[in-house]
């Protein structure tokens, strides 16, 4: 059986408009990977490759280490996998190559709110892995990959899909609101997604709609994880 091979983008986006420092979350990357691959890493049938706007390091955002240092899935990735977002390779290597991969997945933290939500090489990404009948799955902030991304000469990605992703609830109680360029909830809803969220602020929410596949928060990543894998028949 041929391994299933998964990009996976991080952002490159190091700090937000008002100076503080930013990038990925790790729970958002740790708990999918391991999702993936297996919790003792044993599944050789999945290729996990790592791509970043940039290249080489993506900034990882350290209060997403602190916040995690209890949470055992995050320290272990934290302290075995540096190469993984250490050695990412440019975006652009990746166009017109996704015959290659079989799903491409976005972690979050507020990075991508700055970076790939307009990178022009992450939206052609997305429209190929789509239009070649790839899943393409985010998590948290990860989901505004998706919001300006046209599929199938012009239309809006998520136009009358089910999306979640983290809600205006929780970007008010993170006190991240005034830092955002926009909010993740009302740019779904600008491009005419149905927007979903749990009922409680936190709790874990994965959405499937067809080849998109979002996870709401932190809480969400291995729950988005599992949908993947089992998108991918792993």
């Amino acid at each position: 059986m041929a391994a299933k091979k998964i990009l996976i983008v991080l952002t490159s986006q190091a700090k937000m408009n008002n100076g503080a420092a930013t990038g990925w979350y790790l729970p958002e990357l740790a708990h999918p990977y391991y999702a993936l691959v297996g919790a003792d890493e044993q599944n050789t049938n999945v290729e996990i490759v790592v791509a970043s706007p940039a290249g080489g390091v993506a900034p990882l955002d350290q209060v997403s280490v602190q916040a995690f240092e209890s949470d055992p899935a995050s320290v272990k990735f934290l302290n075995t996998k540096k190469q993984l977002w250490e050695e990412t390779r440019p975006l652009s290597e990746f166009l017109g190559k996704a015959s290659e991969y079989d799903a491409v997945f976005y972690p979050g933290g507020h990075g991508p709110m700055f970076d790939l939500v307009n990178d022009k090489n992450s939206l052609q990404l997305i429209q190929e892995f789509y239009e070649a009948g790839k899943p393409v799955a985010a998590v948290c902030h990860g989901p505004i990959v998706f919001v300006n991304v046209t599929v199938n000469g012009g239309k809006p990605l998520l136009s009358g899909r089910e999306v979640t992703g983290f809600s205006n609830a929780e970007e008010d109680a993170a006190g991240m609101t005034p830092h955002m360029p926009v909010l993740l909830e009302d740019e779904i809803k600008r491009v005419g997604g149905n927007y979903v969220k749990a009922d409680e602020l936190w709790a874990e929410k994965a959405v499937v709609d067809g080849q998109i596949i979002s996870g709401q928060n932190p809480a969400s990543a291995h729950a988005v994880g599992v949908a993947l894998a089992k998108a991918l028949g792993i």
